[in-house]
Parts: structure tokens; C-alpha cells; sequence
């Protein structure tokens, strides 16, 4: 067998390897993501209780960096100690290398089984909880073939003479084959997928065991670095749980780097192959890690706010905070990110909108910049949570979750839509009456007032809506569309008469005046927007609105939010 056929083989094992987990974790986490996550925030009352959190979750995903993410995540929204969180890393290592013994064991006789039990429940059944089963069965499954096929392929380049040419600089040099170990785990992003690829090339032996064990402890350092990258748009709290994370790896790394000469012979004492004395340090090492740092979490979370201070202002500024990519792969916490965030960019608009009416009263441009660049971060909002939600929409989804992923796209578009009426229309109308320097008249701003007031109360009732998903709610709020309209209209007539009056204010401000009354209503048509989906599953609408009357009469129908469909003024 050439070469390169050996590499391709090689490459195909390991391929299926880094699927198989990715499997087992995408099931578990959409089978029992929300619970374990409960389980995280809650049961983290003390340092071991936190440690006994990470491994049983991490035991489950196994995998150790995305339990290190769900705490980083409620670290960085202050909903779990940093102290806590880093516990609870320490139990999410111990649990992947705990892990890593169990599938290492000669069980690749159960790969058939389980994958032909995982594709009947798969393609059986149409219950979400056991397609999700299924697919950990499947994972499983992957994992022992691979490992099979990854030891079958490495079987030719045993006793290879080059390569041990090769690998002999990284033999003589340990630092550099712990910089070697760590690079390939980042590479494949998988602690646990490395040391079994590590065990197996023992096993066949294609590796020697002294750079196995060397290149174990690096790829502790490199799953501690996966972590930290990943964590990075997550906040400062996630970023510095990575970071005490990665700087207990690597301090536990380097010394037993320097000591494994001496550790080497014990484990050979312990008895196994060589490929279970990889196994055997990756898990040691692990423990040795909970007994030197548990009792230290406090001062190394410490010690990483003191590295990672928070920016002047950082909590103050708008940025995504409730979406979390660790989260797509269970759908129904996914699709709670989502609204949360959405609902977060929902309130920053409804203050937006609560300001407009100042700028229109006053003639103050600081306001209107303020306003202008508010929308700039609905923007980045939108932007956000519009990526998060098509992410997600690419999964499996349900019937229920595909609608609320139609719900949250389209609330966020309305909301963008108000943001830019907000900035493009009414800040330009309020620029245009300060530079001007006029004033609407004591009854015409009454009027604007009452109208903006009645349309902030409905802003209001469009957020606990999308909150609550209340039919008798969505009934009431678009019935206010049509409060909304007959207002606009009494107060345009008010308008004109006293324009007729030559009343000199309502005369000088005629155009803006009719331009917010306008602009005021077609908000409120993209408010209501939100009562629509929710009516039309509930069977409260009509297939179509049109009536047998006078096309006068149709006119005056009470047709989808028009308004809102109405161009913004650039």
C-alpha cells in the first residue's frame, strides 16, 4: 500500500472519529440540553458540588470544552460565579478523560449493534426525544468503527523507518511535542477524539509510547486553547473562566512534562498495553489537576479578572448578550437565546421610540444624534439575531420550532423597520424643524403626543405578546390598528381645520405635522404585525379580507399593515 493511501485511510478514521463525537454530543445535548444547563445553573452551590456538575454533564456531551462554554456563558451574564465555573471546568476535564477510558475499551464488536439499532429508531420514528437518542447511538457507534479503521490503517507504517526519522525531533525535543500535541487538538478541535487517535497508533504500534505521552499532555493544553477561541464572543466572564481553564492545563502540563521521565516506569507498573497507559496519564493527569487547583478556584478566578478587566463602559453597551452558539445544537435553548435577545433589541426600540417624542417637542440636535446612533446598534442587533436563528434553522426542526423561527425573523425585521422609520423619517422630519427653527401649534402637538403616547402603550403590548404568544392579547392589539387609523384621521382633519383657521403655527408646520402623524401610524402597523401569525394558528382570521361593497368602501377595508409596507424615506 502506497503512502498516500495510507494517509487517506488514516485520514478517513480519524474523519469518522471527530463525526462520531460530534454526533453523540449534538444528541445529547438536543435530547437533555435544557436540563443540563438547568443542572448547571442551579446545582453550583459550592465548589464540589460545581466539580460534580462538570463531570456528570461532561460525561454525558462528552465533551469537556462545551460544558466549559455553558458555564463561561452563565459566567459572562452573572448568573454563576467565575470561582464556580472554573470547578466546574475541572469536572468537565476529569469527566472527558473519564470518557475516553470508556470507549477505548475492546468493545468495537458492539459498532455494528448500535449502529444498526441507532438507524432503526432514526428513520422509526418520528418523535424528536428518540431521534435525537438515536443519533447518540449512532455517534457511538462511529466512534468504535473508526477507532477500529484508524488502527487498521496505521498497521502498515508499523516499524516505518521513516517515520521514526520523522518523529524523532518531536521525541527529543518534549517542549516542542507538547506544542506539536496541542496544535493537533486545536486543529480537530476534540481533546477526547486526540487521546483516542493517540491510544489507537499506540496500540498499532506506529507510535512510540514516550511522544504518545507527550503529545497527551499537549493536547490538554490544545483543548484549553479550543475553549479560549470559542469563548471569545462570549463576554468577558466566559473569556476568563477559558482563560483559568487553559492556565491550569498548561501549569499542570509543563510540570508533568518535566516529571514524566520519572512517572513513566509507574505506569508501566500499573500493567496494560501501551495504548491504556495513554489512557492512564491522560485521566491521572486530569486529577491530579482537581486535587492541586480545586481548592484554588477562587484565587485563580481572581487572578484572571485581574488579567481580563472589563472595558470602561463594556456593561453599558449594546451588544448581543443571551446568544449562544453552544445553544444551536439544542434547539428549544437556541430558539429561548433568541428571544431573549430579540425581546432585549424589542426594549432598546421601545426607548428609541419613547425619546421620539422629546426630539419632536424640543429642537435639541444632541438627541437626534443620540437617536440616530441608538438605530445603528438596532442594526448590529437585527444582524445578529437574524445569523443566530438561520444557524439554527439549518438543524432538524419541529413543526413548533420552525414557526417560532419564523416569528423571531420576522418581530426583529419590524423592529429594524421602526428603528430606521424612527431615524430615516422622524429624526429627519425633527433636523429639518430645528434647522427652521418651528413649532407645531399647543393643539397640534397634543395631538402628536396623544397619538405617540397610544402607540408606545402598544409597543409595550407587542413585547409581552411575542413573549406570551396570548391569543386574547393578539385580538386586542389589532384591534388597536384600527383605533390607531380613525385617530390618525380625526387628528389630520383637526390639522386642516385649522390650517382653514390660518392658525400661522399649523400653517408653517403643515407638512411635517402630517408626516408624523403618518410616520407615527406606520409604526404602529409594523407593531401589530406580531398579532398576525399568532391569530392565523389559532384559526382567527379570515382567508381573505375582502368584502362585497363599493370600492369606496374598500378603501376604507382595514387591509395588512399597509403602512408598514410603505418605503422609508432616505
Amino acid at each position: 500500500m502506497s503512502v498516500t493511501q495510507i494517509l487517506i485511510n488514516l485520514a478517513g478514521g480519524v474523519a469518522l472519529l471527530l463525526w462520531g463525537v460530534r454526533m453523540v454530543r449534538t444528541g445529547m445535548t438536543r435530547s437533555f440540553g435544557a436540563h443540563l444547563r438547568r443542572a448547571v445553573a442551579r446545582y453550583t452551590r459550592n465548589r464540589l458540588q460545581a466539580f460534580l456538575v462538570g463531570l456528570g454533564v461532561t460525561a454525558l456531551l462528552q465533551s469537556s470544552t462545551a460544558t466549559i462554554l455553558i458555564a463561561g456563558s452563565f459566567a459572562a451574564r452573572h448568573l454563576l460565579a467565575a470561582s464556580a465555573a472554573l470547578a466546574i471546568a475541572l469536572g468537565a476535564d476529569l469527566g472527558s478523560s473519564l470518557v475516553t477510558q470508556i470507549l477505548s475499551l475492546r468493545i468495537q464488536w458492539l459498532s455494528p449493534l448500535l449502529i444498526t439499532v441507532g438507524v432503526a429508531m432514526f428513520m422509526g420514528s418520528n418523535a424528536g426525544r428518540w431521534r435525537n437518542f438515536s443519533r447518540v447511538l449512532l455517534g457511538l457507534g462511529l466512534v468504535l468503527l473508526s477507532l477500529g479503521l484508524i488502527g487498521e490503517a496505521a498497521a502498515p507504517l508499523r516499524g516505518s523507518e521513516r517515520l521514526s526519522l520523522l518523529l524523532a525531533p518531536l521525541t527529543e525535543e518534549p517542549l516542542l511535542a507538547l506544542l506539536a500535541g496541542a496544535l493537533l487538538t486545536w486543529l480537530l478541535h476534540s481533546s477526547l477524539a486526540m487521546v483516542l487517535l493517540l491510544a489507537s497508533l499506540v496500540a498499532s504500534e506506529t507510535l512510540s509510547l514516550e511522544l504518545a505521552l507527550m503529545l497527551v499532555l499537549g493536547a490538554n493544553i490544545g483543548s484549553g486553547i479550543v475553549a479560549g477561541f470559542l469563548s471569545r464572543p462570549m463576554g468577558v466572564g466566559a473569556r476568563r473562566v477559558a482563560l483559568g481553564n487553559l492556565s491550569m492545563r498548561t501549569i499542570g502540563a509543563v510540570t508533568l512534562l518535566w516529571l514524566l521521565p520519572a512517572i513513566t516506569p509507574s505506569l508501566g507498573m500499573l500493567g496494560g498495553s501501551g495504548a491504556q497507559q495513554v489512557i492512564e496519564l491522560h485521566i491521572g493527569f486530569n486529577l491530579l489537576l482537581v486535587v492541586a487547583f480545586l481548592p484554588f478556584v477562587g484565587a485563580v478566578s481572581s487572578l484572571t479578572a485581574r488579567l481580563l478587566p472589563e472595558a470602561p463602559g463594556e456593561e453599558g453597551e449594546l451588544r448581543v448578550r443571551y446568544l449562544d452558539d453552544n445553544a444551536l445544537d439544542s434547539p428549544p435553548a437556541a430558539l429561548a437565546a433568541a428571544a431573549r435577545e430579540t425581546l432585549r433589541m424589542g426594549e432598546e426600540v421601545e426607548r428609541m421610540l419613547a425619546k421620539t417624542i422629546d426630539v419632536l417637542s424640543a429642537n435639541d440636535p444632541a438627541l437626534i444624534r443620540e437617536l440616530e446612533q441608538a438605530d445603528d446598534k438596532i442594526d448590529l442587533l437585527h444582524e445578529a439575531i437574524k445569523l443566530y436563528v438561520t444557524r439554527l434553522s439549518r438543524e432538524e426542526l419541529d413543526r413548533r420550532e420552525s414557526e417560532r423561527v419564523v416569528d423571531i425573523l420576522t418581530f426583529t425585521t419590524n423592529l429594524e423597520h421602526i428603528g430606521d422609520i424612527i431615524d430615516k423619517n422622524l429624526m429627519e422630519l425633527a433636523a429639518k424643524k430645528a434647522r427652521q427653527r418651528l413649532s407645531f401649534s399647543a393643539e397640534g402637538l397634543a395631538d402628536i403626543k396623544e397619538l405617540h403616547g397610544r402607540v408606545l402603550l402598544n409597543m409595550r403590548q407587542a413585547l409581552n405578546l411575542f413573549m406570551s404568544g396570548d391569543v386574547r392579547l393578539a385580538r386586542e392589539l389589532l384591534e388597536e390598528k384600527t383605533v390607531i387609523r380613525d385617530l390618525e384621521r380625526e387628528m389630520t382633519a383637526r390639522h386642516f381645520e385649522r390650517v382653514t383657521a390660518r392658525q400661522t403655527e399649523s400653517v408653517e408646520t403643515s407638512s411635517l405635522h402630517l408626516d408624523v402623524l403618518r410616520d407615527l401610524k406606520r409604526i404602529h402597523g409594523h407593531i401589530t404585525s406580531i398579532a398576525y401569525p399568532i391569530l392565523e394558528r389559532a384559526g382567527e382570521l379570515r382567508d381573505t379580507r375582502l368584502r362585497s361593497v363599493s370600492a369606496a368602501d374598500m378603501n376604507e377595508a382595514d387591509a395588512p399593515p399597509d403602512e408598514a409596507s410603505a418605503p422609508v424615506r432616505h
